[in-house]
């Protein structure tokens, strides 16, 4: 009677979550692997088949830690003007500032190279889970567990890569309860073709960010090339004609960076009241420090321009993200999801022995990562060291350091299938200012000494110098801005870099062990309890209710849905789409200033537009950081639009998704056509997206 008893609980309890997914279906960021099918089909009538799936797939592309896609068959590739905008400010010069005039190659010969730049496109996905825990051994402890974890996904990495010849890396699902093999072919050779200008792409600034209405024309075209030629890529996104429609069924593919919703009570109360309340003074920070910067001149103000940016949108996103947190409604319903699940496994006596544990391991990992955080942040993150130079100086020194290790030994960043992208970011010829290194490092040494001026490590690298003497000092003396002085180190052995005679270098290896030491700390007591004790919550999930639950975003390639609508907000309805005539109201609102003016080429261009032209518009498709530049497509695969934003009450998603107000917000595939055409005279471009 008691197990009888067990059996109905747990079977209420089973449909309780099925019963609750049919009320939020379109939420999920889903591996292309894992796309509910047959839930799209139930709700939408709408079958997406194999085919349909790869296509999308191949079309999409990951830039950084953001999205891209092909948009023509030689290599034209569109993504959003602030995901492109450090390679734009890298083109630009005191006497050219790109980013303030835009810019369009007529023709391929005037396109220009984006150093730096990589375009990965997933080619394959295989699980690798059992291969992965195989390597886990009865009696091990987390740490040694995870260890051997690293050593197994490592093998695979290698074997993968060399076989494939492709760029191979294992994605770790669930917190550890599932891992994916994705295979990845990359494009270096990436050039600009066209670029709005600032004052269009990001129109409203800061103030108008992550809210709606919108009215941003945030996009850039870029190409690849392989050999000196236009890259062929025959899976690419035609472009809609006709746009969409209130109510239509959309679809985003797109790379979100990461998202909470499997957390722990735990984890969460980690983030709200350590992790997030001291990321958001340092933003806050950090931008007064960017803004006292370019106040300094119109040179500094250009230069600060894409890290203050940034910093700004950071700040923004993290401080909704902490609004949710401090929801009592949010956390109630998080609690209480974790009760319901805890219950379950410990009235099953096999969940139980295998599983039960695993919350409070997490919980006192939290308690572990509380004690190790601010040194762990200053040192290992470098919190207390922002400055390129020392970047790449540390790199120089890890690199020499982790190339004599057998490969599965190595920091992961340093695994042979990471190197040539971190050689390359080494490499980049992209401009370093002097100046603005002194501004920035100051600032951090002075809040490393703020923070932990106590310990010994920070007395030795101060001494009785202000942060801003010892600043210049290491800028000054390093000889890390020339290239062919980085390319030289790349090569060398440690014992050769011990000895290099450079402020910035001898700094690296000063604090590296220590920054080594909280590393393996936080890998030990953290780190890999989360990993192992995560993986154990997720297996008791998939025991429970199988993966009909989606994973945490991962930076990695999800499909996600929803249809296009408008909200209520305040007693007020919000219109899904807004129009070129809506731009030049709010502009004449705010008296053309900033961050309401506009570009010369808006003000001279606004007689041939038609201002009923949509230029944004939102729907409910999922999305989180990292979205940014996501094509948007229709059911036939079509592109009609470019994701670039979220409304306000879309970040406290990052925990708990809802619909009822949460907007994704998108360039609208007709507005862009309308301002190539009537603004930029960008015939020939047009012509290849609309042949």
């Amino acid at each position: 009677m008691k197990m009888k008893r067990r059996f109905l609980k747990l079977l209420l309890f089973v449909l309780l979550i099925t019963s609750s997914l049919s009320l939020w279906a379109d939420e999920g960021l889903w591996p292309f692997n894992m796309v509910p099918v047959e839930l799209i089909k139930k709700k939408y009538g709408v079958t997406l088949t194999r085919e349909w799936l790869d296509h999308l797939r191949l079309a999409s592309i990951r830039l950084g830690g953001a999205s891209a896609s092909f948009v023509s068959p030689d290599g034209l590739v569109l993504t959003n003007h602030h995901v492109a905008q450090r390679a734009i400010q890298n083109l630009s010069t005191p006497e050219r500032d790109l980013m303030k005039t835009g810019f369009y190659a007529r023709t391929k010969e005037e396109e220009l190279k984006c150093p730096g730049l990589e375009l990965w496109v997933l080619q394959e996905i295989e699980d690798v889970t059992s291969r992965v825990l195989s390597a886990e051994k009865p009696g091990m402890s987390a740490a040694e567990a995870a260890q051997a974890r690293e050593k197994m996904i490592a093998q695979i990495e290698r074997d993968a890569s060399e076989k494939s010849g492709l760029r191979a890396t294992v994605v770790t699902l669930y917190s550890g309860g599932m891992y994916h093999l994705y295979k990845y072919k990359i494009y270096t050779d990436v050039r600009l073709v066209f670029a709005p200008e600032f004052a269009i792409a990001f129109f409203g600034g800061d103030p108008d960010n992550f809210t709606y209405p919108r009215y941003d024309l945030d996009v850039t075209f870029l190409r690849v090339y392989e050999n000196g030629q236009p890259a062929k890529t025959p899976h690419y996104l035609k472009w809609s004609r006709r746009g969409v429609r209130e109510g239509e069924l959309v679809f985003a593919s797109g790379n979100p960076g990461s998202t909470g919703r499997l957390l722990t009570m735990a984890q969460l109360e980690f983030l709200r009241d350590i992790n997030y309340p001291f990321t958001i003074a340092n933003y806050q920070r950090r931008r007064a420090l960017l803004q006292k910067y370019s106040e300094l001149g119109p040179e500094q103000a250009r230069i600060a321009l894409n890290t203050l940016f940034g910093i700004e949108n950071s700040l923004k996103a993290v401080t909704g993200y902490q609004s949710g947190l401090l929801d009592p409604g949010i956390m109630e319903k998080k609690a209480r999801e974790e009760a319901e699940i805890r219950k379950a496994v410990a009235e099953n006596p096999e969940l139980a022995r295998e599983f039960g544990q695993a919350w409070d391991e997490i919980d006192r990992a939290q308690k572990a990562y509380a004690e190790i955080f601010k040194p762990l942040t200053f040192f290992e993150r470098a919190q207390g060291f922002n400055s390129v130079y020392f970047s790449m100086a540390r790199n120089l020194i890890r690199l020499a350091e982790e190339r004599q290790k057998p490969n599965e030994a190595r920091l992961r960043e340093y695994r042979e299938s990471n190197l040539p992208s971190l050689e390359r970011s080494i490499l980049s010829p992209a401009p370093i200012y002097d100046d603005f290194e002194i501004f920035k490092l100051a600032d951090s040494l002075a809040q490393l000494k703020e923070e932990l001026g106590e310990r010994l490590e920070v007395r030795w690298i101060l001494g009785n110098k202000k942060p801003e003497e010892v600043a210049r000092e290491l800028v000054v003396g390093t000889k890390l801005k020339d290239l062919e002085w980085r390319k030289k180190l790349l090569q060398a052995k440690p014992e050769e870099i011990y000895l290099v005679d450079d402020t910035m270098i001898k700094l690296a290896l000063l604090v590296d062990p220590v920054s080594r030491g909280w590393r393996a700390r936080y890998e030990k007591e953290v780190e890999s309890v989360e990993n192992t004790n995560g993986g154990l919550i997720a297996r008791a999930i998939f025991k429970l209710k199988g993966t009909t639950v989606p994973p945490d975003a991962t930076s990695t390639l999800r499909l996600s849905f929803g249809v296009v609508k408008g909200y209520r907000e305040a007693g007020r309805w919000i219109p899904f789409q807004t129009n070129f005539a809506g731009l030049y109201e709010r502009a004449r609102q705010f008296g053309f200033k900033f961050p309401y003016e506009l570009p010369p080429s808006f003000l001279e261009k606004k007689n041939k537009l038609n201002l009923k032209v949509p230029l944004n518009f939102v729907a409910t498709v999922d999305s989180i950081g990292g979205n940014s530049g996501s094509p948007v497509v229709n059911v036939q695969g079509e592109l009609v639009g470019v994701l670039f934003d979220g409304n306000i009450q879309s970040l406290p998603n990052r925990f708990v998704y809802t619909e009822e107000m949460a907007r994704s917000v998108m360039v609208h595939a007709q507005g862009i056509i309308e301002a190539l055409l009537k603004v930029y005279g960008a015939k020939e471009l047009v012509r290849e997206i609309l042949p």
